[in-house]
């Protein structure tokens, strides 16, 4: 579902209904008491991210103006974001930024405000009727920059929380043709034992399993002599473990196992709405991971779309078999940007934890420039290393790779040394381990599905061929 129209355009109302929108203040915990009105200093309220002081008007039956804190700034990634609750939280009605609102801040509240307002209701009998608050467009903000990423945001938050149920290897098709068809690009799909035919043996062997036929989505935008860059996505539909089934507690989200999936289509949107001039390719490989007597069974050896074997020694190690062909073929255009999303380990939540996805690079500048659009974007990414020491861990007695290192120490970094075996050297390539969840609400991003490393990648696609 796309976000709530809670943006208003000051063009579309009358003049007085523009004069009596309530006015929306930032104020930094950091700002001299000596300057917030005494009613909110009688309060004791201390400007921390997203709290609110509502300032009575002098008849006290209204509201005469909102304070809204935005912390001291030491945590430059929650800050942005701080307007993310105000369309649920205040009482319906029109709101305006403070005119001395820096522009800067102006648009991050449009796109926190935004975000803010998204409820995942599909499956509701009944939708909340409970009406929002609506802002004025800030006067100076880039619209189009801020519509495209809460699109961008509702597309990977909706086909995330999505059950497997409704989202499919079909079901995840049809939304990528839309947004292909939406922008004009070109679309393909290799389905079932055509994948066999077609040279991706790794894609069918874990898709088997499921009378859902696995695919590989190929999308392609943009003119044929721009900067090549693709874009790969896991989509793992659902992931029961395979044969080495997983405990029902480790089996309760992955319906969101298709996360990396979501995320390559957000950026693809992103690049297509600011019509990049790049040269666009995104690659998903469709599976899902079932259990039947088709299934591939600990160890097996699959054959891959290179020519390298793979010992299956887990089959619930098999997020990087399917990126394993999608990135083989990715890799034979010799893109100038190549960058793989996945929701592939546990080792790195373990790491990092759920709200920062690791990065894994072959090439420094591609990292620091990742790095540097995380910051700029509000989106954290931290960098791990492909550390070659551990490069032998993924080798196999009985084939060229395992999938599954006995030991289980630093699980995601030889999970990024195994993908990194389908990519040139020379390819400029990056492999973000995403979790694609908020387990618990924060301003702007409610509990559910959630785009984490979409924004920093395209700041960075951004910034290099915009």
């Amino acid at each position: 579902m796309p976000c709530p129209a809670v943006l208003v355009d000051a063009a579309a109302l009358t003049p007085e209904a523009v004069e009596v929108a309530c006015p929306v203040r930032l104020i930094a915990s950091t700002d001299d008491r000596a300057s917030l009105p005494p009613y909110a200093v009688a309060t004791g309220f201390k400007a921390a991210v997203g709290s609110i002081c509502l300032l009575p008007s002098q008849d006290g039956t209204g509201i005469a103006a909102v304070l809204l804190g935005i912390g001291d700034g030491t945590d430059p990634y929650t800050s942005p974001f701080a307007a993310g609750d105000l369309a649920r939280k205040l009482p319906a009605g029109l709101y305006r930024l403070a005119d001395d609102t820096p522009q800067e801040q102006a648009g991050q509240a449009a796109l926190a405000w935004m975000l803010g307002a998204y409820a995942f209701d599909r499956y509701k009998s009944k939708a909340s009727d409970d009406a929002l608050a609506c802002l004025l467009w800030p006067a100076g903000v880039d619209r189009v920059a801020v519509e495209a990423l809460a699109a961008a945001f509702a597309l990977v938050r909706d086909l995330v929380n999505t059950p497997a149920a409704d989202m499919g290897p079909q079901e995840l098709e049809d939304t990528a043709r839309a947004l292909a068809d939406q922008y004009g690009a070109g679309m393909t799909s290799i389905i079932g034992d055509d994948l066999l035919h077609a040279g991706y043996p790794a894609i069918h062997a874990v898709g088997a399993s499921s009378p859902r036929a696995p695919r590989l989505l190929d999308l392609r935008w943009g003119d044929a002599d721009a900067p090549k860059v693709t874009l790969v996505g896991k989509g793992v539909v659902f992931d029961t473990g395979g044969l080495d089934l997983k405990p029902a507690s480790a089996m309760k989200l992955m319906k969101k196992d298709m996360g990396g999936a979501a995320h390559a289509l957000g950026v693809a949107l992103l690049v297509m709405a600011h019509k990049l001039p790049i040269r666009l390719r995104v690659l998903i490989p469709v599976a899902e991971n079932a259990v039947s007597g088709t299934a591939m069974r600990p160890g097996d050896v699959l054959q891959t779309r290179k020519g390298l074997t793979i010992e299956v020694n887990n089959t619930d190690a098999e997020g990087r078999l399917i990126l394993a062909d999608a990135l083989t073929e990715a890799d034979s255009e010799s893109p100038e940007v190549l960058i793989d999303f996945a929701t592939l380990t546990g080792a790195a939540r373990v790491a990092l934890g759920t709200d920062l996805p690791a990065l894994f690079s072959n090439n420094d500048a591609l990292a620091a420039d990742l790095l540097a659009a995380s910051t700029d974007s509000a989106d954290p990414l931290w960098r791990l290393p492909l550390w070659p020491g551990y490069r032998s861990q993924v080798e196999s007695k009985v084939a060229d790779l395992d999938n599954a290192p006995e030991g289980g120490m630093a699980g995601a970094i030889t999970a990024a040394l195994f993908l990194e075996r389908f990519v040139s050297p020379d390819t400029p390539w990056a492999h973000l381990d995403t979790y694609a969840w908020n387990g618990k609400p924060r301003p702007g991003h409610p509990t559910g599905g959630n785009a984490l490393g979409m924004r920093a990648v395209f700041t960075a696609l951004h910034s290099r061929f915009g």
